[in-house]
């Protein structure tokens, strides 16, 4: 295939996947789902797993083989730039108030999903259950263990910014806590994949890369971008670019995946004096990534076959959903509640981490082409990724309208006065973060209910 024809059908295909994510994102808001999931959908939709089982297989026709590559270089790069984004929105101002919290869910976040992974799969190996080809020992339960602790980071943060809860204490500490528990997360997959095979990096080889990145952004990188931030226009935007793409190509080098060299570099964009992010540098970085991030789904779903899965598996995917789902939802909450949280908060918290989606498919994958995933087992673990996905909005819904911190309780939300360092300021009620991102399921800017309230 040509130049000419390969441009072709990646905007056909691009222009396709955007449509398909635009209409299932506003019919999931209709039922009360973050519109991330119609997106993760639409990708799903458009592989084999749903077109490409009519007849003539539509799915390859809609994206060839030799177009698929090119997708996933668009995909990678729009989801770079949305996480850069998600990075500059942190409101550090507030993250200095929740450590606590932050050290304690991060920990519950790796220590409670990897012991159950590490158990289950344990329990796996040796049987029929395990994956085909996988041989005794440790290494599927440890990669188990990895899938299990994933907090899907972009996703989260979608959630996170259509509920409106960008800037308050569980969304903070949920972003935070993701952050540091999926850092730690791919690097013990790193170590994994250096177990399953020759190729792959020391765990020590790569602590010491990953020191000497983060000393050079400290160091170097920051104190440029507090220069280049004063500059107006394209003198300004160019830098803080190239800053977000060289940082994520950084740590995808060391082994680590871009987005979090990308969050990294957003975390290191300059803010006001208490903390406060640059609100016209997060929405131009926001708008860049968030309207291609769909492409990246296409390129994800093109992989998994969920039509693969037989009767036998009626039994292990519910099994595996109640492991995932209470390991790391139950977890996280209690932690956050020992970290002096109210139950209210510590629930959302927990419901915001249980999200798997994006980064859980970007580990599948990994997991999958080093061989310790069949077709089965990566369709199980999509699967997996979605529902989880899935039962992030209506719990936060239901805790949104229990108004108390006990359940049964329906006491009003107590809502932060408007000005600059909420979110929602400035914004119209149909964009993310506005007064209508709940759609019609529960009144406008009621979401903010725990929104700058600093604890100690």
């Amino acid at each position: 295939m040509n130049a000419e024809r390969i441009t072709s059908s990646v905007l056909v295909a691009t222009g396709a996947v955007v449509a398909l994510a635009a209409l299932l994102s506003a019919l999931a808001r209709r039922i009360g789902q973050p519109p991330v999931i119609g997106q993760v959908l639409a990708g799903i939709a458009l592989g084999p797993s749903v077109l490409g089982q009519l007849p003539g297989d539509p799915s390859s026709l809609l994206v060839p083989d030799e177009v698929l590559p090119h997708l996933g270089v668009l995909g990678q790069v729009a989801l770079v730039l949305f996480m850069f984004s998600v990075g500059c929105e942190v409101d550090t101002s507030l993250l200095r108030h929740q450590g606590r919290a932050v050290t304690t869910v991060s920990v519950a976040a790796l220590a409670v999903p990897m012991a159950a992974g590490v158990a289950l799969g344990w329990l796996a190996v040796g049987t029929d259950i395990a994956p085909a080809g996988t041989s005794d020992g440790w290494v599927f339960p440890l990669y188990l263990a990895v899938a299990l602790s994933i907090t899907a980071m972009p996703v989260l943060a979608s959630i996170i910014r259509d509920r409106g809860l960008s800037g308050t204490v569980p969304g903070t500490v949920a972003t935070a806590s993701a952050a540091l528990t999926d850092v730690v997360g791919w690097l013990v997959l790193a170590g994994v994949i250096a177990l399953a095979g020759p190729h792959g990096r020391s765990p020590a080889v790569l602590l010491g890369l990953l020191a000497c990145y983060l000393l050079t952004m400290a160091a170097l990188v920051r104190p440029v971008l507090r220069r280049t931030s004063a500059i107006p226009g394209v003198l300004r935007d160019g830098p803080l670019v190239a800053a977000a793409l060289l940082s994520g190509w950084a740590t995808d080098a060391l082994g680590l995946h871009a987005v979090f060299g990308a969050f990294l570099a957003g975390l290191l964009m300059p803010r006001a004096a208490d903390g406060t992010p640059d609100r016209e540098l997060v929405s131009w970085a926001d708008r860049m990534g968030g309207l291609l991030l769909p492409v990246f789904f296409i390129t994800t779903g093109f992989s998994v076959d969920i039509g693969g899965l037989g009767p036998e598996d009626a039994l292990l995917l519910p099994a595996l959903l109640a492991v995932a789902a209470g390991a790391k939802l139950g977890g996280c909450a209690l932690a956050a509640r020992l970290g002096g949280r109210t139950w209210r908060e510590s629930a959302v918290i927990g419901a915001l981490m249980n999200t798997r989606g994006l980064t859980e498919l970007i580990a599948l994958g990994v997991g999958k082409e080093a061989g310790l995933l069949d077709d089965r087992w990566y369709a199980l673990l999509v699967v997996m990724a979605v529902v989880t996905t899935a039962m992030t909005g209506p719990l936060l819904t239901w805790w949104h309208r229990d108004g108390g911190d006990g359940p049964g309780q329906r006491t009003a939300l107590p809502l932060p006065a408007a000005g600059p360092g909420v979110p929602g300021h400035g914004r119209s009620p149909g964009e993310p973060g506005g007064g209508a991102a709940l759609g019609r399921a529960v009144p406008d800017r009621a979401e903010l209910w725990s929104a700058r309230r600093p604890k100690s």
